[in-house]
């Protein structure tokens, strides 16, 4: 799958996940390349478009054990329940050393997960997966 192809379903999983919770869950929502130990963001939709690379070591937080250890799958999914602030809250693997990350930048998952709409706000990200699943995404080089 192209990039333009990835951000559109994710654009169309954050729209569903919202309509579904009611508000936004993730505010910010950015696929980066982590290949040769190096972050590069591929595609960007948030308000601090300008800082999320700065801040990205710091803002991985509680996930990036996980994130590091590797063993993940391509549409093998992360969350954490104690990111506050900028620090992200979820990742899903895209490609090859390709992630998804998602993040709200004014609230915590367990601040998030506390309304039962969650429930039916995870159906569009596990749909997401799926497809991602199916189909990586692969950049041009």
């Amino acid at each position: 799958m192209t990039l333009e192809e990835t951000v559109r379903m994710v654009r169309e999983c954050a729209k569903s996940m919202d309509a579904k919770y009611g508000r936004v869950v993730f505010d910010e929502w950015v696929i980066v390349s982590l290949l040769r130990q190096q972050a590069r963001v591929c595609s960007y939709s948030g308000p601090r478009n300008d800082d999320f690379l700065k801040n990205f070591a710091n803002d991985l937080g509680a996930l990036r054990g996980a994130l590091l250890k590797g063993g993940f799958q391509t549409g093998d999914f992360e969350f954490t329940h104690n990111a506050v602030g900028t620090r992200f809250e979820a990742f899903m693997v895209v490609g090859d050393g390709l992630y998804l990350i998602c993040n709200n930048t004014q609230s915590s998952m367990d601040e998030i997960a506390k309304d039962s709409s969650w429930l039916s706000a995870q159906v569009p990200f596990a749909e997401l997966s799926e497809k991602i699943r199916s189909s990586q995404l692969v950049l041009a080089t």
